[in-house]
């Protein structure tokens, strides 16, 4: 009775909750809806339609009509799940099926672990909403998405199969490359803010303005004014290191279909496949949401209070993070309907000749304003 006792039983069930809140209410519809987005604004840009017809089988229920709400198409994630649940679930006799199947795993769990530490709003209900509000959270999202390599070379060994094997060696070389220039491109932030946890990132752009928007009660002092170059060189070098982390177009080395076949997941079906689907659009959430959170005030809006001020505030406030998560995931969708696909020699020396040698002059750049400026 007196360990039960010691259990600090309200920090439990609210930990619970936002977990529940933000991976199965929010990511996973998040997830499933961004694919529909990416299906409809590519269709948009090749002036097609796209999914339009798919909507709720009420005659199933017997009714006398199917359900097709507002754009039509907007059932067709459920129906791609139904789909991925109901279909064979193929493993090929020649694969190392141990690792065969650990891998899809170890492809989406790091993706939805790194969720804990983001700040997704100020407080509700006088609740901090952030899951792990730790000292050293953005130290934890580099470290824990970093394992997410693992599942990739882990699927394109395990398959023994030579194009998921090119596509696994591809995924090595570039995410160790473009995580160098991702980590060096947020040292300018740290610097800035002086701390390395997220929510004190945040409060520093609440009381200082956003890092990309550096106004504070109108105005704009020297400091902020020298100190807005640096932040959007870091935020530019910093945001095309998630485009390769996430291994989307024009990175998309790994799985690129027209000459690895799908690369590291060609021999996958069913629910694995779908797996490495989930922690590819779930890592691109937590890149966009990341991405707010170092530049883009996080939660903040301008003239708008926090959640301390009463629960509706702290609604608005949940819902301007994801809204400006919405924004950056467009952005990742357009620049993949826009832009063609490096080759790999031009993916390696944007990231070793280009990216590096700027993120790194950026840190002396930045420490030198903050010293002339002290």
């Amino acid at each position: 009775m007196a360990l039960l006792d010691s259990i600090p039983w309200f920090l439990v069930f609210t930990s619970l909750g936002k977990t529940i809140f933000l991976v199965f209410l929010v990511v996973l519809p998040m997830v499933s809806y961004t694919v529909y987005a990416e299906r409809r604004v590519s269709a948009l840009i090749q002036d097609r339609l796209g999914p339009n017809r798919t909507g709720f089988p009420l005659t199933l229920l017997g009714f006398k009509k199917d359900f097709s709400p507002f754009l039509g198409g907007l059932g067709q994630p459920i129906a791609d799940a139904a789909k991925f649940i109901l279909k064979e679930d193929l493993t090929p006799g020649h694969v190392n099926k141990p690792y065969f199947w650990l891998a899809p795993a170890l492809a989406m769990m790091p993706a939805l672990i790194t969720l804990s530490a983001l700040p997704f709003g100020s407080e509700f209900m006088g609740v901090k909403m952030v899951v792990a509000d730790i000292n050293v959270g953005l130290l934890f999202m580099f470290a824990i998405s970093s394992v997410g390599v693992y599942g990739i070379v882990l699927a394109g060994w395990a398959s023994n199969s030579k194009y998921p094997f090119l596509g696994g060696i591809r995924s090595t070389s570039q995410m160790i490359s473009y995580e160098l220039c991702m980590g060096l491109s947020a040292v300018p932030v740290l610097l800035v803010a002086g701390s390395t946890s997220l929510s004190k990132i945040i409060d520093y752009q609440v009381h200082e303005g956003w890092l990309l928007l550096p106004i504070t009660d109108g105005k704009l002092n020297l400091r902020e004014l020298l100190l807005f170059l640096p932040m959007v060189l870091a935020f530019i070098t910093f945001t095309i290191s998630m485009f390769a982390e996430t291994n989307r177009l024009p990175f998309d080395l790994p799985e690129s279909e027209s000459e690895l076949v799908a690369g590291y997941h060609t021999e996958y079906s069913s629910m694995k496949f779908a797996l490495f689907f989930l922690g590819e659009y779930t890592a691109m959430i937590a890149g966009s949401a990341l991405t707010v959170v170092l530049f883009l005030g996080g939660w903040h809006l301008p003239f708008i209070p926090d959640g301390s001020h009463g629960p509706i505030w702290g609604a608005i406030n949940i819902a301007s993070f994801f809204g400006k998560v919405a924004v950056l995931l467009f952005f990742f969708i357009w620049v993949r309907w826009t832009l063609p696909r490096f080759r790999y020699d031009q993916l390696m020396k944007l990231g070793w000749l280009y990216l590096f040698e700027i993120a790194l002059v950026n840190i002396f750049l930045t420490a030198g304003i903050l010293a002339f400026t002290h």
